[in-house]
């Protein structure tokens, strides 16, 4: 909801500088967790994330195996610490939705009948919250399911848009989120042009949501290469 007298354009920039196409400052590091299978640090602008691969292993209790393909398993979870706020420790119906969703949007790359009666778990752990962190957490957990070898048909890309001071933009910081009108993330596999997650809070006209559609594709393009790099990059030093 946004509050009465909160400008968030100014002289055609957004408060942070930046245009309404661009996106915030991305830094990724590959096998930051030893004890993991796969590791993956992720920042996008002030968010903070890190995620964890595991597996696949044999999966537990035997009864919630499927005998054709590997049980994906996600957990998304934001630190105490990660809000100004102290968020009260644990599970929450937010962050039980944003697994999901979360999930959804990965398992379409994954080859889970390469591993049948077994499960693949991923931790996604937000240490600092600037909005955005279910698109940096389904970053961070490709590039980490990569990193721990999973097979994969290609990598899953993410970010948001949204609508501030009747404008369309691309990947909202924590004060546009919170005084804007709408918001719109996605994630989608960059070079088959597949959308595998779409939601909206909030309301746009038919035009704006294909102009964000469109920004948003294109942000995708841009997150896949730097991901793709960071890989690159962390095995050629191996």
């Amino acid at each position: 909801m946004k509050e009465e007298g909160v400008e968030l354009i100014r002289e055609g920039k957004r408060l942070d500088g930046r245009g309404f196409d661009e996106l915030r400052p991305i830094k990724i590091e590959v096998g930051v967790l030893k004890r993991a299978d796969g590791s993956c640090y992720f920042e996008l602008g002030d968010n903070k994330v890190i995620a964890a691969v595991y597996g696949p292993r044999e999966m537990h209790p035997r009864h919630a195996q499927d005998a054709k393909m590997a049980v994906l398993k996600y957990r998304y979870n934001m630190a105490p610490f990660s809000v100004e706020d102290r968020k009260r420790p644990g599970p929450d119906r937010r962050s039980v939705e944003i697994s999901k969703i979360s999930r959804e949007a990965l398992e379409p790359v994954i080859l889970k009948e390469y591993y049948p009666k077994t499960e693949i778990d991923v931790y996604v752990e937000i240490l600092q919250s600037d909005a955005g962190t279910r698109t940096a957490g389904i970053n961070a957990a490709s590039v980490a399911l990569a990193d721990a070898g999973i097979p994969m048909r290609d990598l899953v890309s993410s970010v948001a848009v949204g609508k501030i001071d009747g404008e369309v933009v691309l990947d909202l910081n924590a004060v546009e989120d919170n005084n804007g009108e709408a918001d719109m993330p996605i994630a989608m596999i960059v070079r088959r042009n597949i959308i595998t997650a779409l939601q909206m809070d909030g309301r746009m006209t038919r035009e704006e949501f294909e102009k964000g559609l469109k920004l948003a594709m294109n942000a995708c393009r841009q997150i896949y290469e730097l991901q793709r790099t960071a890989l690159i990059e962390r095995y050629s030093e191996l």
